[in-house]
């Protein structure tokens, strides 16, 4: 079955293997085994459910959060050739009706639905008339109330599959789980002792940059002046922090949107489908925008406001570089970003449990800003998993290439500092006193009568307290979980005091981006903007950016090479192929200099459908090659002899040899050849018209096939 997988994989998708751990969880489904998969967001999740429901019999309902996510996802879907669609809100009850009607004839495989439809008799009720061979469940993390988007209505799942008359193969996906939201997942969707998989969180082509102190305004206009043709997420925690960054970029001069709960339910949509295509390439948004973006060339995500867990960030930071190509996740951080989230938690968390959970998390997601270490290290170490180095080189304060510091006596003197005022206050008010403050609580406590009052006068406040938070970041000093936490001392911070050990750390600063200029990659963009307007789809349908850069890195000249891309499935080859070769054998004739790909070998079709019936084409190419002529395939297939002609023309572009010899007249061969040579061979009308009036279309086509490489180098 994995190897029908992989031939599917190829046909459809355009790649010739899965990608980590994507072959054993589909391998798995196929088995028959209830599934739970954590995969990191862009690392394939929605192909391990999609590409098992071609193979297995009847239809896959996909649980799937939002409106704009399953949208996204059939558009996707469609472009590749397979038949999807979606029930939900936005939809009649006669439309519903028709989709169910058709889902029972087959006409589909896979059918999204949301898990508030799961709660509805008349829905249950007409999905027990459907073959269901899989559920999968998409963002599966939702039914925890201990994750970061909890969902009731996705508690329904499980009593719907309980109604089934036939229990189906259940999935459940997820980016981001903490060992206890697995739990709940496996728990209350009440999964039969399923496989669990887990490839990792690591996402190794995003950067990861904390700045601190920074005046972010004028950090977010030098960054976006810099990165003018790059799609980018704004993230910022209130409605109006993002109307005012909104009316503050517009003014600028940029194409921008805005995305938050107090917009209509249009003008969200909207928003957002201007944005996926690419007409207006900078939104800001709260974190209400964000599951349901499946926008795979998102360049950049800057975080204006730091979030309230690493669950949020971690996932609204994955939004960037879905396509595997590097991209930049940027946190801004301020003191008051923590007084802001503190404030949020006390009025949306009622039940005092969670609410001490919630501030624990906190208190992790303001040590990730005040980490001298490895960013992408703490993120892992948060999610229970280890790097193997202890640096990635690949954030900003690995980037870093500061010398470490000895900054023990500084420690000491913070340490000696929380002991004397009897480790029972916060932050704030153990900096005044290093710093010699004179404000009301110092004087009302006598902390100025310490003798380690004023012991770091001479440094600003500011950098007292983020000397203070980088101690905690590290574990020399800790935090109560509470709404006001107060510092405390750790073994670590005693054999300091002691003398036994000392503490050396090292500032972070920015790391320099290098950004290059393509012009191919913009010709690409351009024809692809083009395309996907006109058939009314995001661009990233038509094709990823990474698969633009690597026709930009390869140069395909013909539709052989073409289709050694990755991203560039049969389907997509057909419908697209020979207008992305216009492009690029335009580009290549104006830039002789740059090398063009070579194709080493022959590409076979992969002669299987879902069905494992042999494509019609294959058919008549064994026919052709038996010894029949065309006339005679064409009476015995009841075909259109200029189909059977078309049906060689693709076996020939998919790496078959032909004999071109019945339909190329020898005397008129080099003729024909010549005029292709003159006139190229993109247009046929002009080639016809500019030979004698015996020489067919056929024959002409047939040229172009046997000497399209040749053609595609000249």
């Amino acid at each position: 079955m994995l190897e029908k997988a992989r031939k599917i994989l190829q046909k459809y998708y355009g790649y010739r293997d899965f990608r980590p751990g994507q072959a054993d969880i589909i391998q798995s489904l196929l088995t028959g085994q209830d599934t739970v998969a954590i995969m990191p967001t862009g690392a394939g999740k929605s192909l391990c459910f999609q590409l098992p429901a071609l193979l297995l019999p009847g239809i896959t309902i996909v649980i799937s959060p939002l409106i704009s996510l399953m949208k996204d996802q059939v558009d996707m879907l469609e472009s590749l050739g397979i038949p999807a669609t979606f029930i939900n809100s936005s939809l009649t009850a006669n439309e519903v009706n028709e989709r169910i009607e058709s889902a029972k004839l087959g006409r589909y495989k896979l059918l999204y639905v949301a898990p508030e439809r799961l709660e509805s008799e008349a829905f249950q009720f007409l999905m027990k008339t459907l073959d269901i061979s899989l559920l999968a469940i998409d963002e599966a993390h939702c039914i925890s109330q201990w994750g970061h988007d909890f969902r009731p209505s996705y508690r329904a799942v499980g009593p719907f599959v309980a109604r089934l008359a036939k229990r189906p193969v259940v999935g459940a996906f997820t980016a981001t789980a903490t060992e206890k939201v697995k739990q709940d997942m496996i728990e209350l969707l009440v999964l039969r002792k399923p496989a669990i998989y887990f490839t990792g969180f690591d996402r190794p082509n995003l950067l990861f940059t904390v700045m601190r102190g920074e005046n972010k305004q004028d950090f977010v206009l030098h960054y976006l002046a810099a990165h003018k043709n790059e799609s980018g997420i704004i993230y910022a925690s209130t409605r109006k922090e993002v109307d005012h960054l909104y009316t503050l970029l517009h003014k600028k001069g940029y194409v921008v949107g805005k995305y938050h709960a107090g917009l209509s339910d249009e003008e969200r949509r909207k928003n957002q489908e201007v944005f996926i295509r690419d007409d207006m390439n900078i939104m800001v948004a709260t974190n209400a925008f964000g599951m349901g973006i499946d926008k795979s060339d998102v360049r950049y995500v800057i975080h204006y406001n730091m979030p309230k867990n690493m669950e949020s960030y971690y996932q609204e930071a994955g939004r960037a570089g879905r396509d595997g190509e590097p991209s930049e996740c940027i946190l801004l951080f301020g003191a008051q970003d923590v007084l802001l989230q503190k404030f949020l938690i006390e009025q949306t968390v009622g039940d005092s449990e969670r609410k001490a959970n919630e501030f624990g998390k906190l208190q992790a997601m303001v040590d990730y800003c005040h980490t001298p270490n490895c960013l992408r290290q703490y993120i892992l170490a948060y999610f229970g998993e280890k790097m193997a180095n202890a640096e990635c080189g690949n954030c900003s304060n690995c980037q870093d290439d500061a010398e470490l510091t000895d900054i023990t006596i500084d420690a000491q003197k913070v340490f000696s500092c929380v002991l004397r005022m009897k480790e029972r206050y916060g932050v704030n008010l153990i900096a005044d006193v290093l710093k010699g403050s004179k404000n009301k609580k110092v004087l009302q406590q006598n902390f100025d009568e310490l003798t380690v009052y004023g012991i770091l006068r001479s440094d600003s406040l500011q950098d007292i307290r983020d000397l203070i938070n980088r101690l905690i970041a590290t574990g020399y000093l800790a935090l109560t979980e509470s709404e006001y936490p107060i510092v405390q001392i750790t073994d670590s911070a005693t054999h300091v005091l002691r003398g036994d050990t000392k503490v050396w750390q090292k500032t972070p600063k920015r790391p320099q981006k290098v950004t290059a200029d393509n012009s191919l990659f913009e010709l690409l963009r351009t024809l692809r903007k083009k395309i996907a307007d006109e058939g009314k789809v995001p661009p990233y349908v038509v094709f990823a950016d990474s698969t633009l850069k690597e026709m930009c890195e390869s140069l395909p000249l013909d539709r052989q090479a073409l289709r050694l891309i990755k991203g560039v499935g049969e389907t997509k080859l057909e419908r697209y192929g020979d207008d992305f070769l216009q492009v690029l054998q335009q580009y290549a004739a104006e830039n002789p200099s740059v090398p063009a790909a070579k194709t080493e070998a022959k590409v076979p079709a992969v002669p299987i459908e879902p069905s494992d019936t042999i494509p019609s084409h294959i058919v008549t190419l064994n026919m052709y090659q038996s010894g029949l002529s065309l006339k005679k395939i064409a009476m015995e297939r009841q075909l259109k002899e200029l189909t059977v002609q078309d049906h060689l023309m693709r076996c020939s572009l998919e790496g078959y040899d032909i004999d071109w010899t019945p339909l190329i007249p020898a005397q008129y061969e080099a003729l024909i050849l010549q005029k292709i040579n003159e006139l190229g061979a993109e247009k046929l009308r002009p080639l016809k018209e500019a030979l004698p009036d015996e020489i067919d279309y056929a024959a002409i086509k047939a040229t172009i096939c046997k000497y399209q490489n040749t053609l595609g180098r000249k």
